[in-house]
């Protein structure tokens, strides 16, 4: 009879609950985000390695450059370190290099979108130097352009087909001038020559031709001829 009260009272009490389930009401809450997967590493920003790979989108008004990374992300505004001589363009890709991404370089022109033009720029002077060997440019065509220059060269050889020399003012300055050609031709709207000393012109024949007025004088003139001296004219005035 006692064992059968005692086995009655244990199986109306209530079933034991889990410590803790109806005490904090956020447990389910819990359960449910330690649940869910973790983030993949994929999906975190890649940490910097000092350098990376970019397009070039545009040219800044302070002459840096707005660079779109390759592996995506933020635009770096990017200026050009004093190595990078070529200068970048757009879409050309480029080689960034910087302490973090706040602070980055454009050190390279890696591959340009138009490699039929490229530009060498610097800010100030640029300076071309060999110590020993020596310097040539070769190219289908060449052009010079500047407001002033000035050329220093102790011998100079000058070898080409035809040479075309267009100036206002032309002014030659030297000891000695020779020239051997096969014909020179001069043509001008005045002329003056000044000769201190001696004056010698050896010809196979000299013609003389003045519109108006021919002149001569010296203090001693000489005619001479080996075969025939004549003067013709309407009026011959001698004295």
């Amino acid at each position: 009879m006692n064992h059968h009260h005692r086995a009655t009272r244990e199986s109306t009490q209530p079933p034991p609950q889990v410590a803790g389930t109806d005490r904090n009401p956020h447990a389910a809450e819990m359960r449910a985000l330690m649940g869910k997967p973790l983030p993949s590493a994929a999906a975190a920003p890649p940490s910097w390695t000092g350098s990376a790979l970019g397009t070039v989108v545009q040219q800044m008004p302070d002459g840096g450059f707005l660079v779109e990374p390759q592996g995506g992300g933020d635009r770096w505004h990017c200026p050009r370190a004093a190595s990078c001589l070529l200068e970048p363009g757009t879409g050309d890709t480029v080689l960034v290099a910087g302490p973090h991404r706040e602070n980055l370089y454009v050190i390279a022109v890696v591959t340009q979108a138009d490699a039929s033009q490229s530009h060498i720029v610097t800010e100030g002077d640029l300076t071309i130097r060999s110590r020993r060997g020596r310097i040539a440019l070769s190219a289908p065509a060449l052009a010079l352009q500047a407001e002033r220059a000035q050329v220093d060269i102790a011998d100079m050889e000058y070898r080409g087909a035809e040479l075309r020399v267009t100036t206002l003012v032309a002014r030659f300055v030297g000891r000695t001038l020779e020239t051997v050609l096969d014909r020179l031709s001069v043509l001008t709207r005045s002329s003056f020559r000044l000769t201190e000393e001696v004056e010698q012109v050896r010809a196979g024949q000299i013609d003389m031709q003045a519109a108006e007025t021919l002149r001569l004088h010296a203090k001693n003139t000489f005619v001479t001829s080996k075969a025939l001296v004549k003067v013709d004219a309407e009026q011959i005035h001698m004295g």
